[in-house]
């Protein structure tokens, strides 16, 4: 970010800079409210063989009108357009989730008052299918809006504050995640460094710079909130300007979910969570895993046994290859996938052919991937036999890249907190990028969904895998 075009966002008003952002909370009204018609004439017409019927002598239409409107009305009360939460994370949908047990409740005891000749069955069927959805809208909605922001646009502009190596550390982080929609445009620093942006000033400045550099938004980087008069006298000064005030803890890979704050006595402290490693929620995703993955392996077995042939009748050697990874606290297991070199290819392996860095192995153009291995992994199909593993319980769904005992053996403490969940089929490491990352990307994202894992998240990362397949990036 130069100067120059720094100065061409400060005379940008922050409100016609902002219009993205009204416009997306417009959309997902609409969106909302077409979900809640749809789900409601679809489901009084599936209700009544399609004939014209009336409730309570109303028209059934206008019955799914109101029935769309009061589903909007829920949503917003339910904090489903609060733009701190749209397009990020988990608590979107988590909120339309809520929405959706509001408006059962409210319908439920609406039959109960007006004596509605409905069954329970069918005001179920209509709130089911209009929260899905509208999940299923948000998530389109979302992904259009992330395409947007890779490209650099629908951004909040952000002024850090903090010490030339936090405001660092915040660029990069969010560097990595564009989806988030903040970009640094300038800093105001406490020390002196080099950093990839405008310096305007020191930390007592940010209020006065904040509209000149053209930034909606203030982060606190790091250290920089240490002073705690310089915060509360910058959050004063931003009152009523239509600016956010972020503080960014000096605390890495901690998701949201594991943060709280307890105030005492006007001190209010950040307090982080243990992660959850045992218990009724560690086994819900056990049955989560297992179920899902039978359900998986079921629906897949009759792919599976054409693949097997072909690999069979396109070169030599078994269908299938097995070979020893670890898992959940150092316990070694079978992992089984669909042969995708040619027999033999394990023995010719040339460590000063390697283009990964760390303990990984990577060729892009390895001459021991028959050209249907090439195929298969691309897809990932070679890797539907470890549906088998996750029924077993030796890995799950979603969770850390299973590792060679070799690179254990290698592991450095921090590293070997990768051992503490099972392994997944898929993970962070590959929606973010798959092969094409480096080690010390594997490593920082698997130690995050360690530290940070849920159902929800491990729900999202499960959809974006299945795009990532689709496109076939980072595979080789």
């Amino acid at each position: 970010m130069t100067a120059m075009s720094t100065g061409m966002l400060a005379r940008t008003p922050t409100r016609a800079r902002l219009g993205w952002q009204r416009r997306l909370r417009r959309k997902l009204v609409v969106l909302d409210l077409v979900a809640g018609l749809a789900s409601a004439v679809g489901t009084v017409v599936v209700r009544y063989d399609g004939d014209a019927a009336s409730l309570l002598g109303v028209d059934y239409r206008l019955w799914a009108l109101a029935s769309g409107i009061v589903w909007v009305v829920i949503v917003a009360a339910s904090g489903g357009y609060d733009r701190r939460i749209i397009g990020l994370g988990t608590e979107e949908f988590r909120r339309i989730g809520n929405a959706a047990l509001r408006m059962l409740a409210l319908l439920v005891l609406a039959g109960f008052a007006f004596k509605a000749d409905t069954s329970r069955s069918v005001v179920a069927l209509a709130v089911l299918s209009m929260g899905l959805l509208t999940l299923f809208l948000r998530w389109l909605s979302r992904r259009v809006l992330h395409r947007e922001r890779r490209h650099g646009r629908c951004m909040h502009h952000v002024l850090a504050v903090g010490t030339a190596a936090d405001v660092r550390s915040l660029v990069t982080s969010l560097g990595r995640s564009p989806y988030a929609g903040l970009q640094v445009v300038a800093a105001c620093l406490s020390d002196t460094g080099d950093v990839p942006v405008p310096v305007v000033g020191s930390p007592d400045d940010a209020a006065r710079v904040v509209d000149e550099v053209g930034a909606d938004t203030v982060a606190i980087a790091g250290r920089g909130g240490e002073r705690g008069d310089m915060l509360r006298r910058l959050g004063w000064a931003l009152e009523g300007r239509n600016i956010d005030l972020l503080v960014a803890p000096a605390l890495t890979d901690v998701a949201g979910p594991r943060l709280s704050v307890r105030p005492i006595e006007a001190v209010p402290l950040l307090e982080v969570d243990e992660p959850t490693f045992t218990g009724p929620k560690r086994f819900m995703k056990d049955v989560f895993d297992r179920v899902l993955g039978s359900v998986a392996l079921v629906a897949a077995l009759l792919p599976m046994l054409v693949i097997g042939l072909l690999v069979r009748l396109t070169s030599r050697g078994p269908a299938l290859y097995r070979h020893t990874r670890v898992g959940k606290d150092g316990r070694e297991f079978t992992m089984w996938k669909f042969r995708s070199m040619f027999e033999g290819a394990a023995l010719m392996r040339a460590p000063e052919l390697n283009e990964a860095d760390g303990l990984l192995f990577k060729l892009r153009a390895d001459p021991r991937v028959t050209p249907l291995g090439r195929v298969l992994r691309r897809l990932s199909l070679d890797e539907l036999p470890q549906l088998w593993n996750v029924v077993r319980g030796d890995m799950s769904l979603v969770g850390p890249r299973p590792p060679l005992p070799g690179e254990v053996a290698e592991y450095g403490d921090d590293v070997r907190r990768r051992l503490l969940v099972k392994p997944g089929l898929t993970g962070l490491w590959q929606v973010s990028g798959r092969s094409d990352l480096p080690w010390e990307d594997y490593v920082r994202l698997d130690l995050y969904y360690v530290e940070n894992w849920s159902v929800s998240l491990d729900l999202i990362i499960l959809l974006r895998t299945a795009l990532a397949v689709v496109r076939g990036h980072g595979a080789y």
